[in-house]
């Protein structure tokens, strides 16, 4: 089996240190850590990762160069106070305390600095509901509190993560954009948002609201653009068949179980299954 460890160029002293700062359904801490076990890749240009969310893979494998966004500013926003700021945004949330009655009066309110607002977004991460991020249809923030026991101020991993994301490229676009420049040497990892009930037959009316079926076919333009370009690149995504049928056109594809850690108060937490596609050689893996 001829599969060796990802690699980029970059001195990584703090690499072992580095991890999400951030709590994301949909998260790919569980796929970063065996990442090397599917895939021989040398990344020799830039890192692409058009769909953030807690950035699981690029804190594994801290590349040299990287393009990070996400359609979501908010998150975008606290990326770049974590990069620029970190201490400024630890002396923010030590002020703050993890009771319910505050975490839905920071819910309620519309701070104005930069500081303040990453601040206020890891807190309602960090102690919200599975630490989901969902906002209504004004665009307000509208999680329940789930912060009993869990602690919000993670000192250690703001200030590895900001030294990780030193001199990273960090913007809000839409993830077509984002990848529009990606060239051969390059690599892009798709992680498109979708339901963790994606097994069911609710994925389609769920996912209208998250990332519509307009938008996988959108996705599929851009990675047939991709294709066309000789990038390299790993999506994951539902195991679902309309999704099989939409990328059907991509050489490889390998179903992936993982736990499921997310569900209502009637939902059974178990396994479940998710595709990962790719054009790269994954052997034997």
């Amino acid at each position: 089996m001829a599969i060796s460890t990802i690699t980029s160029d970059r001195s990584q002293p703090d690499r072992s240190e580095s991890k999400p700062f951030l709590r994301w359904v949909g998260g790919k801490t569980w796929l970063a850590r065996s990442f090397a076990s599917h895939f021989n890749v040398k990344i020799k240009g830039r890192y692409y990762e058009p769909f953030l969310g807690s950035g699981a893979l690029f804190f594994q494998i801290n590349p040299k160069l990287a393009h990070l966004s996400d359609a979501n500013n908010d998150l975008i926003e606290t990326y770049k106070a974590v990069r620029d700021v970190p201490s400024e945004v630890i002396s923010t949330l030590r002020t703050y305390r993890n009771t319910e009655d505050f975490y839905y009066e920071l819910r309620g309110s519309a701070p104005e600095g930069s500081t303040e607002k990453a601040a206020r977004f890891i807190f309602l991460n960090r102690t919200s509901y599975n630490g989901i991020y969902r906002v209504n249809l004004k665009g307000v923030y509208n999680v329940p509190y789930g912060g009993v026991g869990k602690t919000f101020l993670d000192s250690s991993a703001i200030l590895n993560a900001s030294e990780t994301l030193k001199n990273i490229t960090i913007t809000c676009q839409d993830f077509n954009s984002a990848v529009s420049q990606a060239s051969f040497d390059d690599f892009v990892f798709l992680d498109p948002p979708y339901t963790v009930s994606h097994n069911k037959n609710g994925f389609i009316k769920y996912n209208e609201k998250l990332f519509s079926l307009d938008d996988q076919y959108r996705l599929a333009q851009s990675i047939r653009s991709l294709m066309d370009r000789d990038v390299k690149f790993v999506m994951t995504n539902a195991n679902h068949e309309a999704i099989e049928d939409i990328f059907s056109f991509i050489p490889a594809k390998k179903p992936l179980s993982r736990s499921s850690l997310v569900g209502g108060k009637c939902a059974k937490r178990g396994r479940t299954t998710e595709l990962l596609f790719t054009n790269i050689d994954m052997g034997d893996a």
